[in-house]
């Protein structure tokens, strides 16, 4: 955060924030004594190895947290996730924030679906962060790189909802709010930059009343299948020659192609 703290801290005061996440902090050890808030509680994940990339969540110190471990891959991935008990009867809310490098390889990007797989089916969940996909289109959800479509691919596997549609950064949307909930946030706008930064902070409220999102895939009736015929039309494809020099994503996906056009 460097020279942006104090005015972080400033905004904080001033917005009155129960909750703000950080995405490529600069920390280290040295920054123990530097970046905690009053009246707030920090999480943060530095990365390791070397400066910049890290993630943090401030959480007010009146609501009742705590963070959660998602699986092994927590080493792998630039994200942090906590658990915030809700009040008066309402359910607990699973917040997340990450940052996702744009030069990431496909096995990180699986090991942060793992995790959003494990948080979201559970509790209410916002997931927050930069995750550096430039080349999809949020009006229509497509994308032109395997890497973007395989993300939305886990987007719609469950049923999540991204809320920002203005640009965040240099002409493309890289800064998402992932939700598992309609309505769970709301009144979302843009504000600007902290200090120097050249993403735009985002701003929304979190409504208790959601309603869990519902999904919008077409659900097949399989008794009334015909597998014969379903069969058959595998059958005709020459696997050999489809699947000559491809490594296994590759594999899947053609694989994937067929199974889905005899599926039709």
């Amino acid at each position: 955060m460097g020279n942006k703290q104090e005015e972080l801290e400033t905004c904080t005061c001033l917005q009155g924030y129960d909750l703000i996440g950080i995405t490529e902090t600069w920390w280290d050890g040295s920054y123990e004594w530097s970046v905690g808030m009053e009246g707030e509680r920090l999480f943060r994940k530095d990365r390791q190895g070397r400066q910049g990339g890290g993630v943090a969540l401030y959480v007010n110190d009146q609501l009742e947290c705590m963070e959660l471990c998602l699986g092994m891959d927590e080493e792998l991935t630039k994200s942090l996730w906590v658990r915030i008990k809700g009040r008066a009867g309402t359910g607990d809310i699973i917040v997340g924030a990450c940052y996702r490098p744009p030069d990431q390889e496909g096995r990180l990007d699986e090991a942060l679906y793992r995790q959003i797989g494990v948080a979201s089916p559970s509790h209410a969940l916002i997931l927050m962060g930069d995750f550096i996909y430039p080349n999809i289109c949020w009006r229509d959800n497509t994308a032109g790189h395997k890497q973007s479509r395989r993300f939305l691919e886990c987007i719609d596997d469950n049923f999540l909802l991204q809320g920002i549609k203005e640009l965040t950064r240099r002409g493309a949307v890289l800064d998402l709010v992932l939700t598992n909930k309609e309505g769970l946030v709301g009144d979302m706008k843009l504000k600007g930059s902290l200090g120097c930064s050249d993403h735009e902070m985002v701003e929304f409220r979190i409504l208790r009343t959601a309603r869990r999102a519902r999904s919008k895939l077409a659900t097949l009736d399989f008794r009334r299948a015909d597998f014969g015929l379903f069969r058959d039309l595998l059958g005709r494809v020459p696997w050999d020659k489809a699947l000559e020099g491809r490594g296994a994503q590759d594999s899947w996906l053609v694989f994937k192609h067929h199974l889905l056009q005899a599926q039709e």
